[in-house]
């Protein structure tokens, strides 16, 4: 008998439906020489402090530093206290017995790093010796199981992917938990103050980005804008430099040529600069670019993006989730024809789908070597059917994206006038001339900037036009808005770093903070913390989140970019990289940080109290 594990039961059930596995047993279904089992996400967890003989907070126990770190059963808060999870010890028992009588293994869990850290606990902890194999698939569809388990991978291939979730899970382990314990303790033991190698620098970059805020002072200053007549267009244009004073600005207003102090013609064309500009399609979505998307559109969280996401998957109509890439091989591409050929029906994409069957693709998101795990997130093809509002919205974000990606280059044409009449001014404009992509979801340029004209007509140099209008305007400069989920992800691939364009941002993701299967939850675990909360669409320290940030600020625990090159270097593990190096690299840190926030925490307790 051969057995498959899968992530969770619905998984599970999917494969033996495939196979034509009917017959259910408790925890496992099996026919046709197969069983099918699951887990329930992590059953196992690194053991806490106490199986190590760390009893209690105490000083004297840090920093805490198991020799070898053991595996525990997940455990549940009960009235008696935190206890092991009989639902877990039962499926593992289950999973246990499947084991002995099996004759090999198939790992069907995520094929991501979380998911071979679920299997390999599981398999570790029950000291099974079977050999097992790897089910690697991109897509839940019939057609892609069924191509997944005619091409089942050793499971040696993996073995640097489990040391690379191995390293992650110790490292957070080793940093959070003494570092919590750390500052808790120096604090008085008043209130839990959780810390972790990913949640701290997170939090550290909303706080800072408030307290930037708070501490803004607006800076006042005054533009002249003009208003011109072309034959019965009109247009803006202001002037070429700000003022520091009302005063100043009102003498260059009085020094405008206008029809009102009898200049007909008092608008001097300069200059006419018109250039065509290329925007190319953007790429594929990942998973952390569909949440910014999901979030600026709809208001979702990244958190409830995901489990959307992980619903159509599951239902087969998207392909892996989890990913954080955006771009697909060759292999992919050349069914990408086909696959935009289904959606010709479709009430919003079909136009551009039967469009997009008559020209060249564009292949800007084709790049085999930028394919990690898993590629990009495409829709499967298959039949949506009825799916709820949310559910819809985001598939459909999928779709367009797909279209989007494949699509033609928009060409707009910027325009810059510049106008004379007493001083100098200058009026901007673009027009799309070839909307290629945009046309997917009719999308305008959000990328217009303050006082630029919807459109300029045709204005020649030498040119003398009408000034009909004229005006002072006060403005102020503004500070860099909160962190809302969208801004926060983006800043997250990037440790922070502002980086507009995709490819590079793209570029740095190996050294940003988390990974997109995990970001949503570093959100999510510092609102269950009262350290952020959610304000509208923005996100906003608490009282509490400033006071751990006040005495966190300056240690690397909060620097971004130092728990980024960690992530870079997990990454390179899974390439092989040195494990005993990084381990080591942690240690120490955690040795340091730990003698740091023990000195640190004092001035805490008062805070916490008024919090």
């Amino acid at each position: 008998m051969k057995l498959v594990i899968a992530e969770k039961p619905s998984v599970a059930r999917e494969l033996a439906k495939v196979f034509g596995a009917t017959n259910k047993k408790g925890g496992y279904i099996e026919g046709k020489g197969y069983s099918f089992t699951w887990a329930f996400g992590h059953l196992l967890q690194l053991a806490p402090p106490q199986d190590y003989g760390f009893y209690g907070w105490k000083q004297q126990n840090l920093p805490m530093l198991p020799h070898k770190f053991k595996l525990a059963v997940r455990k549940i808060k009960t009235k008696d206290g935190l206890v092991e999870d009989p639902a877990v010890r039962k499926q593992l028992d289950v999973i246990k017995a499947l084991f002995d009588e099996c004759t090999e293994i198939i790992v069907a869990t995520d094929a991501g790093r979380e998911g071979e850290l679920i299997f390999r606990y599981i398999y570790y902890y029950l000291k099974c010796k079977k050999p097992f194999r790897r089910l690697w698939i991109s897509s839940q569809t019939d057609a892609a199981i069924k191509d997944g388990f005619r091409n089942l991978k050793p499971g040696s291939d993996y073995d640097t992917l489990f040391n690379s979730a191995h390293c992650r899970s110790e490292s957070d382990w080793l940093v959070g938990m003494n570092a919590t314990q750390a500052l808790s303790i120096s604090a008085g033991n008043k209130a839990v103050l959780s810390l972790g190698r990913v949640q701290t620098p997170t939090l550290a970059m909303i706080c800072q980005r408030y307290l930037e805020i708070q501490q803004f002072v607006p800076q006042i200053y005054f533009q002249v804008a003009i208003q011109l007549n072309k034959d019965g267009h009109l247009f803006r244009a202001i002037s070429a430099v700000n003022y520091k004073s009302k005063e100043e600005a009102e003498i260059v207003l009085g020094q405008v040529l206008d029809v009102a102090a009898g200049h007909p013609t008092g608008g001097h064309i300069v200059k006419v600069e018109a250039k065509a500009k290329k925007e190319p399609p953007p790429l594929l979505h990942d998973l952390s670019s569909l949440q910014q998307e999901a979030n600026k559109k709809k208001g979702y969280t990244a958190d409830q993006t995901l489990g959307i996401l992980q619903q159509l998957y599951e239902s087969k109509l998207v392909t892996y989730p989890r990913t954080g890439s955006r771009y697909i091989g060759d292999d992919i591409y050349a069914g990408i024809p086909a696959l935009i050929a289904k959606y010709q029906q479709h009430p919003q994409f079909g136009k551009q789908a039967e469009y997009l069957a008559t020209i060249k693709l564009n292949k800007r998101s084709v790049n085999a070597k930028k394919v990690t795990d898993h590629h990009a997130i495409l829709p499967t093809g298959e039949n949506a059917g009825y799916l709820s509002e949310d559910k819809q919205a985001v598939y459909d974000m999928v779709v367009g994206r797909m279209l989007e990606a494949f699509h033609q280059e928009c060409i707009k044409e910027t325009t810059k006038i510049s106008v004379s009449s007493g001083a100098d001014f200058i009026a901007n404009g673009t027009v799309i001339q070839s909307a290629g992509w945009r046309s997917v979801f009719n999308d305008p340029d959000d990328e217009k900037k303050e006082g630029e004209n919807a459109s300029l007509p045709k204005v020649l140099k030498d040119e003398y036009l009408p000034v009909t209008n004229k005006a002072v305007l006060e403005k102020q400069t503004k500070p860099k808005p909160l962190y809302n989920e969208a801004t926060l992800l983006k800043a997250l691939e990037t440790c922070g770093k502002d980086i507009e364009d995709e490819e590079l941002r793209y570029a740095m993701k190996e050294s940003g903070l988390g990974t997109p299967a995990t970001r949503a939850s570093i959100i999510e675990t510092l609102i269950k913390r009262d350290y952020i909360a959610r304000e509208k669409k923005n996100l906003v320290p608490t009282k509490k989140g400033l006071a751990v940030y006040e005495v966190v600020k300056d240690k690397k625990i909060a620097h971004a970019e130092l728990t980024g090159q960690w992530e870079k270097r997990l990454e390179e593990i899974r390439s092989g990289a040195s494990v005993q190096d990084f381990k080591a690299e942690i240690t120490a840190y955690t040795k340091t940080i730990t003698q740091e926030l023990l000195a640190a925490g004092q001035g805490l307790h008062q805070v916490l109290q008024e919090a």
